[in-house]
């Protein structure tokens, strides 16, 4: 997103509460941080407010994101979630979200953990990332990759310093703010 999204989304109902009480906040948890994968690869070609719009149904569609459920998806879930109309209905990036919930179980047993992977590969600069992205996950191009991390506190720039979210945020200690972060 961009700086104006400090300034547009306030009052909005739903771009307020992400922008104040998510993006760019640090996270562990695996279902937030595979939420928030999938959720930025359906936003491909969308606006987040689409995506926003329809995250309840994503919710409901994905198992609430858990990724042991989302990973024993077959052909029959397949079909279940392109006929679903809450959801973007885009095979690809259906078969990317289940193919990802795959490669997470994976980094479960090489990395103890989604967070433990990236915790293992940062810091690094975006290029390096959207470039481990794509050697790990599926459909995760740099701008995917770059709001993901973004939104996750490992690359700055969700906020612009003079937001009041901001002060918040780094008060938490976000990856991008430890010593050592690579920018740019």
């Amino acid at each position: 997103m961009s700086a104006a999204y400090c300034l547009a989304a306030p009052g909005h109902p739903l771009h307020g509460p992400y922008h104040d009480q998510e993006y760019g906040f640090p996270a562990r948890e695996e279902s937030v941080l595979f939420e928030r994968l999938a959720l930025e690869i359906n936003q491909a070609g969308l606006s987040w407010l689409t995506v926003l719009q329809k995250r309840p149904a994503f919710r409901a569609a994905f198992a609430g994101f858990e990724v042991d459920r989302v990973a024993a998806f077959d052909e029959g879930d397949i079909a279940r979630l392109i006929a679903d109309a809450g959801i973007v209905r885009n095979r690809q990036k259906i078969e990317a979200v289940i193919a990802n919930a795959r490669r997470i179980q994976d980094l479960r047993r090489s990395h103890g953990s989604f967070d433990g992977w990236l915790q293992a590969h940062h810091p690094r600069a975006p290029t390096e990332w959207t470039r481990l992205f794509r050697q790990t996950f599926r459909f995760t191009g740099g701008l995917i990759v770059g709001e993901f991390l973004m939104s996750l506190g490992y690359l700055p720039g969700a906020h612009e310093p003079n937001c009041p979210v901001y002060q918040r945020i780094l008060a938490l200690a976000p990856p991008w703010s430890q010593a050592g972060a690579v920018a740019g």
